[in-house]
């Protein structure tokens, strides 16, 4: 495990959504309605809808101002929320079922979260970004089935936009790369904004990055 490469990515993905940050700077009940929102797709199989949401607060309309400004939650134009990183109810090519459930995930490294997250077996199926071949895995934790762990996982860093969530820029560029060999080849066209992880070590940086948000 490179602890040391871990820990600058988690850094530098915190500089660029904090979510951690954003969470604890919210009040105890807003807090608390952003982790029910969370453990809601695991245990449901979808969002809250704004209906729900405003069963854990006074005044839903600054809740939802309040967490869409932080990019804690996404929402629609009718500021129903449609996802709550790692999760979206977009039909994404990263799937996970947990809990006899399919959820939607934002990226590959979100859909490698949710295991470590919530201490739940699942599984992962997605696709390769250059190849387009099939990647499926099954995770507990940390650990995943034989055959996952030759797959890798990219990030463009570049693609981080100041003008978009990070749901609209940069997780659209946080993928699966099917082997060692293609994942070098695509870090090789871009080495200065792109970087890549073995499946440990991309389990390791996405769950040091998401477990805060329900233990802390």
């Amino acid at each position: 495990m490179q602890s040391g490469k871990i820990n600058a990515a988690l850094k530098r993905l915190n500089h660029i959504l904090p979510l951690e940050a954003s969470q604890q700077s919210l009040s105890a009940p807003l807090r608390d309605l952003h982790r029910a929102i969370l453990r809601f797709y695991v245990t449901q199989g979808r969002t809250m809808t704004r209906e729900e949401m405003a069963q854990h607060v006074d005044d839903i309309d600054t809740a939802i101002a309040i967490l869409k400004e932080k990019d804690l939650v996404v929402f629609n134009d009718n500021n129903e929320p449609t996802g709550a990183y790692p999760f979206t109810m977009e039909q994404r090519e990263h799937r996970v079922t947990v809990k006899g459930n399919n959820v939607h995930c934002m990226c590959a490294l979100d859909a490698l979260s949710v295991s470590p997250m919530f201490n739940l077996p699942t599984e992962i199926s997605s696709c390769c970004h250059v190849t387009t071949s099939p990647i499926a895995i099954r995770q507990q934790d940390s650990s995943v089935n034989k055959e996952a762990k030759g797959i890798y996982f990219g990030i463009y860093w570049g693609a981080a936009s100041e003008g978009s969530t990070c749901a609209e820029s940069l997780c659209t560029e946080m993928l699966f790369l099917k082997n060692k060999t293609v994942a070098e080849n695509w870090l090789s066209e871009l080495p200065e904004h792109r970087e890549i992880f073995n499946l440990e070590d991309a389990i390791e940086f996405g769950a040091r990055f998401f477990i805060p948000l329900l233990s802390n």
